[in-house]
């Protein structure tokens, strides 16, 4: 049983990637919204570049398009801004996947971004990344439910996330 691991050329990774986004376009048409080919490669790049700069390595694709899909109805997406808002959005996310110490599911960093993007931020990126996912890493990195901080009432995604740590976290004697 001698078998050898490989793995995917960049070249072919990219080209995979690209196929990907664009078949998005699929269902981003119906909000207007279509990324061509030179879209989809900086899409693509955006990904490897980031990659590399924060450190990770990915063995399954799918987080752009994810975000794509995930986005696509976004009020505050439009063609005009639409390629580099995803590209932000590519940065974003795997800056704080590592941000987070990877507690956070793909799915459920995305689902927060959104809703964060959508509502508080409105849209804005840099609220977005230096407000709400900047107080979600420190809440997972330091463990506090209920930040000093905050004014408001600690959000019900965190609150789920610690609730659920808990639950599944080994018994400590």
């Amino acid at each position: 049983m001698n078998e050898q691991f490989s793995l995917i050329p960049n070249s072919v990774a990219q080209q995979l990637a690209v196929t990907e986004i664009i078949r998005c376009n699929q269902t981003t048409s119906q909000y207007g919204l279509i990324l061509n080919e030179s879209d989809a490669a900086e899409l693509a790049q955006t990904r490897s570049e980031v990659l590399e700069k924060v450190g990770r390595i990915e063995f399954a694709g799918g987080v752009i398009s994810k975000l794509i899909m995930e986005f696509c109805d976004s009020p505050y997406l439009s063609q005009f801004n639409y390629a580099e808002t995803l590209n932000e959005l590519i940065e974003t996310f795997y800056y704080f996947k590592n941000e987070t110490l990877d507690e956070v599911d793909d799915d459920d960093l995305i689902a927060f971004m959104k809703k964060y993007f959508n509502e508080t931020s409105r849209g804005s990126l840099d609220l977005l990344q230096d407000r709400d996912l900047e107080s979600l890493a420190r809440n997972i990195r330091y463990g506090d439910e209920n930040p000093d901080d905050s004014g408001e009432e600690f959000d019900d995604f965190i609150h789920e996330f610690f609730h659920l740590r808990r639950e599944f976290e080994p018994f400590e004697e």
